[in-house]
């Protein structure tokens, strides 16, 4: 498994790589500048754009992130989805921070659009607060999924940008969670950023967020499992209820 991690790994370093070689060829050839396209101003009306230049990194770091995730792993997740529904299992969605807040919209679009039963105990307040203050915060994610009865038609989906982490103490409760869920033979998937952490160390089907930039590893793999659920639960395999507009 850390062979096959390594491997994703250099295929998406590469993917990368060439995405920003495209970029900066097509930049050559069409005459736009690193910041961006020529504007036709002269110097003293170039001030204004230097404002922007975060905004343009930004996006042109979502536009290489897009393009280097491994849509065969997205892929292999619907599927795993498909098959949950298909034998009656329920899909308990995990995160904490702005995670814990995809959670909740991912587990109405999950159920919503795809019938899927799906559930984020980050939305239940009143036990996660009592939890986290009588037994302490590590442990809060994987008793609820014992007093659930989690087991083997089950799985979690772990949204995570560190997937969970012990020596680092990020994330405890993400580790003890996944180790529920494989205690109890339910499917371990997840969709996280970085190297993926225990999750992916320890998941079934866990799709990795590239790195396009260290200093914003957060808020790209947190956009982006936006990205990646909505695929899914448009997904035609899965996508059963059109939505409004």
């Amino acid at each position: 498994m850390e062979q096959q991690s390594a491997d994703t790994r250099k295929t998406t370093v590469a993917r990368i790589a060439a995405v920003r070689r495209d970029s900066r060829r097509d930049n050559q050839v069409s005459g736009d500048s690193p910041a961006g396209p020529h504007t036709g101003l002269d110097d003293t009306q170039t001030g204004p754009l230097a404002k922007v230049e975060h905004v343009a990194q930004y996006l042109r770091e979502v536009c290489e992130i897009a393009q280097a995730l491994p849509a065969g792993e997205i892929e292999a997740l619907c599927d795993e989805l498909v098959g949950l529904r298909e034998r009656g299992g329920r899909l308990f969605i995990l995160g904490v921070g702005g995670s814990a807040a995809n959670a909740s919209h991912a587990v109405n679009d999950f159920r919503k659009l795809c019938g899927i039963e799906a559930y984020a105990p980050t939305d239940n307040v009143s036990e996660l607060s009592a939890r986290t203050n009588d037994e302490g915060w590590p442990s809060v994610f994987a008793e609820w999924l014992r007093v659930s009865r989690i087991g083997a038609r089950d799985a979690i989906l772990v949204l995570s940008v560190g997937g969970g982490n012990l020596e680092r103490n990020v994330s405890p409760n993400i580790v003890a969670a996944v180790k529920e869920a494989k205690a109890k033979n339910a499917r371990v998937l997840g969709i996280v950023g970085r190297d993926g952490g225990y999750a992916k160390q320890a998941g079934d089907v866990v799709v990795v967020i590239p790195t396009a930039a260290e200093q914003r590893v957060t808020p790209h793999a947190e956009a982006f499992q936006a990205v990646v659920w909505h695929c899914l639960v448009s997904h035609p395999k899965l996508q059963r209820s059109a939505t409004k507009w």
